[in-house]
């Protein structure tokens, strides 16, 4: 990684947004580097445990025969929980059709910013209008307006500045999945829940390769003298073994990583929101 690299997300109009009035432009994305090296390899798809801690960021790696998923469990739970009636999402569907016809699937750039536009432009084709005209008026604060609070999340772009902060914990350094769940668009899915079988198709996704840099993120960071790196993409599906155990996710990124399946070590924080939309 090169020492000026930004945060995941940390765009300019985020930055832009920290240092001055508030005020931001749609122009000029500019993300940074998606430079993960230590996760680009290929690696051996194995059976994760399921866990049963509460904390979303702890996932067991090792796999047992007696520990693998049984997958009529998962289904069952996964259909079954209180979020099932908002399991499907005619955009969640039409992110994965776009994806499946695209002529150009790995499309390069920033991954926030191809996950985007396949949010934003799903969203267009089903609803007919941007997705910010349907974001809810209690998101905006005193120093940032709805659509910008929207996308400060959706790039976790986290300064030590108090704007940051003054957006709610519970969804900071959630990127993609925090700012989606926020404008009640979609249910936040944790690791937990992601390696149990609980995403659907289409569903948004923002991960972190250590545990430490997304605590920092949530918490406020000096982008300066933080260098930390998260990985933000779509979920397709699930990759499973003969046993039927879920061993991997396949993903459509910019091309970073979907020419494999993702595991569990890829990456120690995983956060995904299905969409209700």
């Amino acid at each position: 990684m090169k020492p000026e690299t930004n945060i995941l997300g940390s765009d300019q109009n985020a930055t832009q947004v920290h240092h001055s009035n508030g005020n931001t432009t749609t122009a000029n994305q500019d993300y940074g580097f998606d430079n993960h090296e230590a996760i680009g390899q290929k690696q051996e798809l194995t059976s994760p445990i399921p866990t049963n801690a509460k904390d979303s960021l702890t996932q067991s790696i090792t796999s047992t025969e007696e520990n693998e998923i049984v997958p009529q469990a998962i289904f069952a739970e996964g259909f079954t929980n209180s979020n099932a009636s908002n399991l499907k999402s005619p955009v969640a569907d039409k992110i994965v059709e776009n994806y499946l016809k695209s002529e150009n699937k790995e499309p390069k750039g920033h991954c926030l910013t191809v996950s985007k536009t396949r949010f934003e432009q799903a969203y267009k084709e089903v609803h007919s209008h941007s997705l910010y005209q349907d974001l809810p008026d209690s998101m905006a604060t005193k120093s940032f307006t709805k659509k910008q609070v929207f996308n400060l999340l959706y790039s976790s772009a986290s300064e030590t500045h108090h704007g940051w902060r003054s957006l709610p914990e519970k969804y900071r350094g959630k990127g993609n999945a925090g700012a989606i769940a926020y404008a009640g668009m979609g249910t936040l899915v944790d690791s937990s829940g992601i390696w149990s079988g609980r995403l659907r198709p289409g569903a948004l996704m923002q991960v972190w390769r250590f545990k430490e840099d997304y605590e920092q993120v949530v918490q406020g960071a000096d982008v300066k003298k933080l260098d930390p790196y998260g990985h933000s993409f779509i979920f397709i599906s699930y990759v499973r073994d003969e046993k039927n155990a879920i061993i991997g996710l396949e993903i459509a990124d910019q091309g970073f990583q979907s020419y494999r399946p993702l595991i569990p070590n890829d990456y120690e924080v995983w956060w995904g929101v299905n969409l209700s939309i």
